[in-house]
Order: C-alpha cells, then structure tokens, then sequence
C-alpha cells in the first residue's frame, strides 16, 4: 500500500508541476519576442507550419506551448494566414488569439490574369483593403513612365500577381505595388523590342491585354501576337470581341451585330489601330509574347475548342474555319 501510495503522490506532483509549467509556458513567459517583431504566415500553413515561423523569428518562447493552448482551446486549424506585428513580450496565448483572430496587418490577396482595374478594385474592396470608387478613379487619373511615354491611365500596368497587401495602403500605394512589380516583370530589353516591332512600351501593353483576353494556351499566345501585328501593318481593323467588351459595365458572353456598331475607340472593328488603352491587365506569358511574337503570314483567327484557335491566311480559309468550328 505505502509503495502504492507513494507513486500516487509522485504522480500527482508531476501532473501539478506539468500543470503549473503549462501555465506559465501559456499565460506568464513574456520572454519573447525582445522587440516588435513581424511575421508572415504563408497561404495554407498549419498550426505546425505557424510555429516554426515564429520560432525562427525568434518571437516565441515556448513553442509547446502554443500547441497546448490551441490544442486545449480547440483552435488547431485556425491560424489566418498574413502578416503579424506581433509586440515585444507576449505570452503564447497572446500570440495564439493574435493568430486565431486574423488580426493581420497585410493579406495575402492573388489578382488574376486579365483583370480589368474595376475588377481589381472589386478584388481589393471584398478583402476591406480600399474603397472600389477611390481606387478606380485614382487608376483612370495617374499614369506611369515607359519608354519616355507616360500613359493615360494605369489600365493594364498593375501586374497580376498574388501579393502580401497591408491592410492600412492607400490607393496610391496599393497601385504602387502593383506597378513596381510590373516593371519587374517587363523583358530587359523591352524598349529595343518595342522599337523594332514599330511601337513604344505601352502600345506593346495594350497588344499584351489582347492576347491576355483572346488567348486560352500559353503556346499560341505568340501567334496570336503575330496576327495582330500583322494586320497593323497592313492597315486592316484588328476586330477583336475583347476590346468592345472592354466598354460594357458587365460581361456579355456573346458579342451581337448591335455590339459591333458601337461608337467607340474600343471598337476594333470600326476603328483600325490599337485601342486607346490596354483592355485588360496581362500576366506574364501575354507580356513575353507581345514582346516576342511568332513571324508568320496569318491574319485571322477563330476559336476552335478545347483553348485552341484555327489560324488562317486568306479571309477564305478563315471563313471556311468559321464555318467548320462555330456553325
């Protein structure tokens, strides 16, 4: 009996001691972090993934501890996502709530490929990180520098992308981060290879944002450069749906006879020359092929299925593609 008892009685200090380093590893050390520290917790981490970014920041003391108290407060897999001020001294629980609650001082928000700038400025309005109106009229009023041209607006020069936004930007600044990373992503040579195609930096970026809302497969996206910059040089309209699209407030699956006299610059079919402004916001793969286009002799196209396009030559093969994918 004595032996018994006297392994219940260790047994019960060892589970008051652990109890009482559990509470002091999650409510009382305030070692860490020494200073205000920030931390990026990335797209799909884990509780796991989330501790060991905050032990290499050096921001948390007992990083058991932090999987106690999610683990006792049922909030394993509710770490947010963004980047954290975490201040200097916080316990393990402060940390966990911090994390839990989403009080993040930069999100993580992905603008897709082909992004118009009030869709953009939707985009950025859902996630409360700028007001739809402000943004888009400070989008349609500032330009930028390319090429010794500045541009009308900054249609088509805020690259797509997914990006760590702070929640406190301003339009101003939000638009800035979206084009300095356009012009990161801009060819090294991107002024010598405008001037050999006929045209500056942003006329590249508006034939880019036609490729961006024309084309389906990256491996076309270059032919379909070349079908635009040969017709240019031949004076012929570029007559692409895209570009009157670009004018209605919403998106019309199918462009009418109606549509195609409409009075507008952006009608490509009445006008000959490039739009006014890019139509869109390319990626990357639109970018490389404007600027890098495939030489060949078609002047026409017409989508054929599965993300591919017939090219043609002669109006009659393209009216004969036309017949073949589209009647």
């Amino acid at each position: 009996m004595r032996g018994a008892l006297r392994a219940a009685l260790v047994a019960a200090v060892l589970a008051l001691a652990a109890a009482a380093w559990s509470w002091y590893a999650i409510y009382a050390d305030r070692s860490l972090p020494a200073a205000p520290t920030e931390v990026v917790i990335e797209r799909g981490d884990t509780l796991i993934d989330a501790i060991v970014r905050l032990r290499r920041a050096d921001t948390l003391a007992q990083p058991f501890a932090l999987r106690i108290a999610a683990r006792l407060r049922g909030e394993d897999a509710a770490i947010q996502s963004g980047e954290y001020r975490i201040p200097a001294h916080q316990s393990a629980d402060e940390i966990l709530r911090r994390l839990a609650s989403g009080a993040v001082d930069a999100l993580w928000v992905t603008i897709p490929e082909g992004f118009t700038v009030r869709e953009v400025a939707d985009r950025l309005a859902e996630r409360h990180l700028a007001d739809r109106d402000a943004f888009v009229h400070y989008c349609a009023r500032t330009g930028i520098e390319l090429d010794g041209t500045r541009t009308s607006s900054l249609e088509g020069f805020l690259f797509p992308s997914t990006y760590l936004l702070p929640v406190d930007a301003s339009p101003p600044e939000l638009a800035r981060i979206f084009t300095e990373q356009f012009r990161r992503e801009l060819p090294p040579d991107a002024d010598r290879r405008a001037r050999a195609l006929g045209l500056d930096v942003p006329d590249v970026i508006v034939v880019a944002s036609l490729i961006e809302r024309e084309a389906k497969l990256d491996g076309e996206r270059p032919l379909m450069a070349g079908v635009y910059y040969n017709r240019l040089r031949a004076g012929m309209p570029l007559q692409v749906d895209a570009t009157i699209e670009y004018v209605f407030p919403e998106h019309h699956t199918v462009i009418t006879r109606r549509d195609l006299e409409l009075a507008s610059p952006y009608n490509t079919y009445r006008h000959t020359g490039l739009p006014p402004t890019p139509i869109a916001n390319p990626g990357k793969p639109s970018i490389d092929a404007a600027f890098h286009p495939t030489p060949s002799r078609f002047l026409y196209y017409v989508y054929r299925g599965n993300g591919h396009h017939a090219f043609a030559t002669t109006l009659e093969e393209q009216n004969a593609n036309v017949e073949r994918y589209l009647k």
